[in-house]
């Protein structure tokens, strides 16, 4: 059913929520057959997470679940059914990729534990995201995003100030975890190209942010030093963020001396003035940086002050709705809307995947024929024949 660099796959996809769909549809984006198996009746939870939910009363669509669950089919099965579970089984000795995020033990309870998943299929590489580890003092704990945004430490470098924890606007640690479950996936593809063997890859909510503190991380790990909120600034560079003009706000990035000397130049500042002259001096005294700026700004509006940072060669941007980003060309000029045809919505348009893929020759050979996300057991009947009729 698509095309790819993972076509040769089968995905069995036993998640639900956002960390594990993630992974899947990156996968399936790929051009991997994603089998979602969902509980019977209710369906993945996001299946009823809403407004907005669209579509007709008896056959109403969650939005949240339409953004993560396209390039997927869709089986429903009860595992504590025999006759299901065996046709999970029969998905299992197929498959190339399981992926789960059940509680730790739920797959043992099943009698599917990973000793059991690897002697009916060697070849096996299961992904198995949990909130906080499998294994560990707090192994097992139940995990929802913004409990992994506070307890690794991102809500704490988040918001207007140290007073000011927020949560991320995107339920980032899901998310985070799902791409780095994919990434291990494909890790793991290529290490059974050679061994012949699966394995299991596990990460988690809490890995995931904990994986991407950057500076943040070796600021304290290193320095001794434990970063804070300090809002829409850098906390190592500057001048770098968001600064106000007479009509609204535009953001500049000045990562380099360089970069400080033409903005200079371009509105008639002194580059080497008292306690200006260097970015650690620059850092140290940021209120009056940003005062400095914001007096440069004052007689501006937004757009014609973009054309001028952008005309002295100095990195910017404005501040975009969502709206205003999927209404940008160059969104749409990277692929990332793609139109379906939804079974109940009809031709609906979702936000696409991040990545392109060129030949050799410089033509792009991206996918192109992605699939929207199914109804809840629309494909049971081609699966439960396909299995039923020992399909390799």
């Amino acid at each position: 059913m698509s095309n790819g660099p993972l076509s040769d796959l089968l995905v069995v996809d036993l998640t639900r929520a956002l960390a594990g769909p993630h992974a899947t549809q990156m996968l399936g984006d790929l051009g991997a057959r994603v089998i979602k198996v969902e509980a019977p009746g209710s369906g993945d939870d996001t299946r009823g997470w809403g407004p907005p939910f669209v579509g007709e009363p008896d056959e109403r669509q969650s939005t949240y679940f339409l953004c993560t669950n396209r390039n997927k089919e869709s089986i429903a099965l009860d595992l504590k059914d025999a006759s299901d579970k065996d046709v999970l089984v029969g998905l299992v000795e197929r498959a190339d990729v399981l992926v789960e995020n059940f509680r730790t033990g739920v797959l043992e309870r099943l009698g599917l534990g990973i000793e059991e998943l690897m002697r009916r299929n060697p070849r096996l590489v299961v992904l198995s995201i949990t909130g906080f580890g499998h294994d560990g003092p707090e192994g097992g704990r139940a995990g929802y995003d913004q409990i992994a945004q506070g307890e690794a430490g991102l809500m704490s470098l988040t918001g207007s100030g140290p007073d000011d924890p927020q949560r991320v606007g995107v339920p980032i640690a899901d998310l985070l975890s799902g791409m780095y479950g994919a990434y291990g996936v494909l890790a793991a593809l290529h290490e059974r190209e050679r061994t012949g063997r699966g394995t299991v890859v596990r990460t988690s909510l809490l890995a995931s942010v904990v994986g991407v503190h950057a500076f943040q991380g070796t600021r304290w790990t290193v320095a001794g030093e434990v970063g804070r909120a300090q809002g829409n600034h850098h906390p190592s560079i500057a001048p770098y963020g968001l600064f106000h003009c007479r009509d609204g706000a535009v953001q500049i990035a000045l990562g380099s001396e360089g970069l400080w000397k033409k903005f200079c130049a371009g509105f008639g500042l002194d580059p080497d003035a008292e306690g200006l002259a260097t970015n650690g001096e620059r850092v140290g005294r940021r209120e009056q940086v940003i005062e400095v700026v914001e007096q440069a700004f004052a007689d501006w509006d937004a757009e014609p002050l973009l054309a001028r940072l952008a005309e002295i060669g100095i990195p910017a941007g404005k501040v975009r709705t969502l709206d205003e980003v999927y209404e940008w060309d160059q969104v749409a000029s990277q692929g990332l809307l793609v139109d379906v045809e939804h079974p109940t919505l009809g031709g609906i348009t979702l936000p696409g995947p991040p990545l392109r893929f060129f030949d050799a020759e410089g033509a792009e050979v991206t996918r192109r024929d992605h699939v929207a996300p199914p109804l809840l057991d629309q494909h049971a009947d081609e699966i439960r024949a396909w299995i039923g009729g020992g399909g390799a």
